[in-house]
């Protein structure tokens, strides 16, 4: 029977310059939970999988090479049956590489553990806000960046911060997309190698009650 232990958040406001400590959000997450790493490595290697799209011609793909270059015998040279051969200069390739979709399987369940796994492993460096922005009239990267300085986080220095939202508007995505080291995402679609890649990561309380109940329950 696994036992409960429980990450117990701190929700930030972002209308002051100084943070202040509001209320405490609970999120469940099983004992064992941190035992089972090598899921990790299963979720990170069937998302990093990428379907092979070239498509080399064999000798029967290749246009041409329907008559045969000269006769059988009596010529001195090496029979030939079609100058499509891959031994020609414009024909065929032997054994090259073809369009291949390749798949990994893994359990609903299996993913859903790896990224608990991440979220308490990055429990430490996640800021969760009350309301990172709420609204942009127009983007403003310029907005972005100072709304970063209230939490300490430079955009200058070489670390990854990643962003989760409840649903991120136009106005917020044309604002971050210009910053090298800062992911958007939405709370339903958060996935291992952006957790992984994060140094900082802030949480919209809003995005956290859809990652506990999307993951936890």
């Amino acid at each position: 029977m696994n036992t409960k232990k429980k990450l117990i958040y701190s929700i930030m406001s972002s209308q002051d310059i100084s943070p202040i400590y509001k209320q405490d959000v609970v999120v469940k997450l099983c004992k064992q939970d941190s035992n089972n790493m090598y899921v990790l490595h299963r979720a990170l290697t069937q998302q990093l999988i990428k379907n092979r799209n070239a498509q080399t011609k064999t000798r029967s793909e290749v246009r041409g090479g329907g008559r045969k270059p000269w006769k059988q015998k009596g010529t001195g040279r090496a029979r030939a049956g079609s100058n499509r051969s891959p031994l020609w200069r414009g024909g065929g390739v032997i054994f090259g590489p073809r369009t291949k979709k390749q798949k990994k399987k893994i359990n609903k369940k299996e993913k859903q553990l790896a990224l608990r796994i991440l979220l308490e492993n990055k429990f430490k460096n996640t800021i969760i806000t009350e309301n990172f922005i709420d609204k942009l009239d127009k983007p403003s990267t310029k907005t972005i960046v100072n709304n970063l300085k209230k939490y300490h986080l430079d955009t200058n220095i070489k670390n990854n911060i990643l962003i989760i939202v409840s649903s991120k508007s136009d106005n917020l995505y044309l604002s971050t997309r210009n910053l090298k080291n800062v992911e958007l995402l939405n709370a339903n679609h958060i996935n291992i190698l952006s957790l992984l890649k994060a140094n900082q990561i802030i949480i919209n309380k809003d995005a956290l009650n859809i990652i506990n109940k999307t993951y936890y329950e």
